[in-house]
Parts: C-alpha cells; structure tokens; sequence
C-alpha cells in the first residue's frame, strides 16, 4: 500500500508518498480501506519529531481517519466486513489502509458523508471527553474556547450550544469569529485587537466563565485564571504559545479553580473504548440531528500532505483539513 513517510524530521518537505508493508491485523482489530484522513496539529509535531508516537502504534502520522472495513480480527464481532466506518487511531491514518482496534471504530453518522466522517473522532472524542465527561460543562453555564476556528474550536462551539452554554469565543480575525458566529458562537473576540480578560468580563457582568477550552497553554495562562469563574475549570489541551509558566497559586486558591491537562493519544485503548462509547451514545445524535455539523475547509490528495501541513502551520483555515488516498 502507499503511505505517507517522514523522511528525517524537518519542515512539511519530509513528507514522502511511498509503497509501504499493508499492517498487520491483531485478532482485537479490525483493518479499513482509507477514505479520506484528518490532519491534527499533533501530526506537525510528530513530523517534526516532537512528539513520537505511542509504544507499538503505526510509525505513520495520522490518528483519525474514515473508510470501509476489509478484514476483522479473529476476537471481533462488533463489526463486519463492508461496514463503512470512522476511528480514533493511534497513528497509521496519512495510508491507504489501517489497522485499528475495533473498540475505537465508530458508524458513520447517518446525513455524513464517509469522506467528511474523517473530521469527526478526534474532536468529538477530545471535546467530549475533556469538557463534558470530565469537566461536566452543563446547561446555563458559560464556555470559553480559544482558538475557536480550529477543528477543535469549530466542534466544541456547536456541541456545547447543543448541550445549552452560553458559548464565547476568541480568533484572531473578523472572518474566523463571523463564522463562528453563524455556529452559533455568543460573544466573539478578536484576541489581535481586544483584550480577552476584559471583554470576558464584561460579558459575564464581572463574574467570568465557568470552563475554558485552551490550546495556547503558558503565554494565556495567567489571562485564562483571571477570566474564570469561582470553582471554574481550565482545560489545557495544547502549548502553542509555551509550555512553562509561573502561577500565583492564591488565584487558584481563592477562585477555588480546577487546572486540567488533557491528552488523547497516549490513552490506554480500553479508556479510549469507554469514551468513543459515551461519544456515540451522547454525540452522534446530535450529528445526525444536524445540531452539530462537519466542519471542513480543504481536501488534498493524500501525495499533497506536504502542502496540507503548510496550510495548517499557516493557521489561515477554519475546522478540518483532510487528505484522500
């Protein structure tokens, strides 16, 4: 089959189309016919060499992907030669076929198309997993979601307006923050031009938010502790804008405020099971009900990976980027 090869780590050039060994399929697995896959911003690092991929994944990049299943393992039952199909992998998705265990195989939401299904699993089950499942963002609160263009933005404005919060957002131009706007977005900042501490506060008549959804990490840090709530919760999913930080340690005392890193890949497969379960049963309702909607900017041929990483270095797109084989 054909992959998507890391030559050295280096810039989006070391992407390299090339005919790699087919995966082999464990009796818990189940291998599919790729479709179309998703980029992450995890997948930059990985090419870079920042981050390696977990012990005993594909040392392709790509951790989501959708497509038909062609072969089930010797212990699956859930799934059936032909089913069309969405996963959360563990790396292997930039590839004409992957191998993935079958407790993190999702069905195609129906009104989704198998092609745009591959921007679904990583955001449903980051989302899911950190705001709701964990962090029990309910009814009538208030959500801050940095970076709300990204993949992981555009998902968590909708499925968090569908679950009643009051959503605020922050971009940094006019045309990211009009489309979240028309997602349904409340309050949109501009964070190139306004402060976001402020007009948060404004928002909440000096209150502030009760969760933020956070991908910046250090540089936003002591911002993000001053516009949260008593008993708020600070959800770090990334560290685009640093990862070391010094913290008064009274602000969270006395907000009684709850900090939380959160990361998806290096999960065990049995808990990445337990939250594709609660995803289907809580999330795919909502996407089939047209609440919740795919986000996709761009397709590129899977041999344009190197050109599908410029762009999503470049942050000029909003939601999901995917390659097709």
């Amino acid at each position: 089959m054909k992959a998507i090869v890391i030559s050295s780590p280096g810039g989006p050039e070391v992407l390299q189309l090339q005919e790699v060994e087919e995966p082999e399929l464990k009796d818990d697995e189940v291998l599919i016919k790729v479709e179309a896959s998703a980029l992450n911003r995890a997948d930059t690092f990985q090419r870079t060499g920042m981050f390696l991929p977990p012990k005993g994944a594909s040392p392709y990049i790509g951790v989501e992907c959708s497509g038909t299943i062609q072969a089930v393992g010797k212990t699956v039952s859930s799934w059936k030669i032909g089913d069309q199909v969405c996963a959360l992998l563990n790396g292997g998705g930039y590839a004409e076929k992957v191998a993935v265990s079958a407790g993190q195989v999702l069905p195609v939401p129906h009104g989704v198309s198998l092609k745009d299904a591959a921007s679904l699993p990583e955001v449903a089950c980051t989302v899911w997993s950190t705001v709701f499942m964990k962090n029990q963002l309910s009814a009538g609160e208030t959500f801050l979601v940095h970076g709300a263009s990204s993949g992981i933005g555009t998902f968590a404005i909708q499925i968090a307006k569908f679950r009643g919060a009051r959503v605020l957002v922050s971009a940094g131009s006019d045309e990211k923050l009009a489309f979240c706007k028309n997602l349904g977005a409340d309050v949109c900042i501009n964070y190139k031009t306004e402060d976001f501490v402020k007009r948060v506060k404004e928002e909440t008549d000096g209150k502030g938010v009760d969760v933020i959804l956070d991908h910046i990490g250090a540089s936003y840090f002591r911002q993000n502790l001053e516009s949260l709530n008593f008993d708020g919760r600070l959800l770090v999913i990334g560290t685009m804008g640093g990862s070391v930080t010094e913290v008064d340690l009274r602000a969270l005392i006395s907000k009684r405020i709850t900090v939380q890193g959160t990361k998806l890949r290096n999960r065990s497969a049995e808990n990445k099971a337990v939250i594709i379960s609660e995803v289907e049963k809580n999330v795919w309702p909502a996407i089939e009900e047209r609440w919740v909607k795919p986000v996709i900017y761009k397709y590129f041929p899977l041999s344009d990976a190197a050109e599908a990483h410029q762009l999503m270095e470049n942050s000029s797109h909003i939601g999901k980027i995917l390659l097709v084989p």
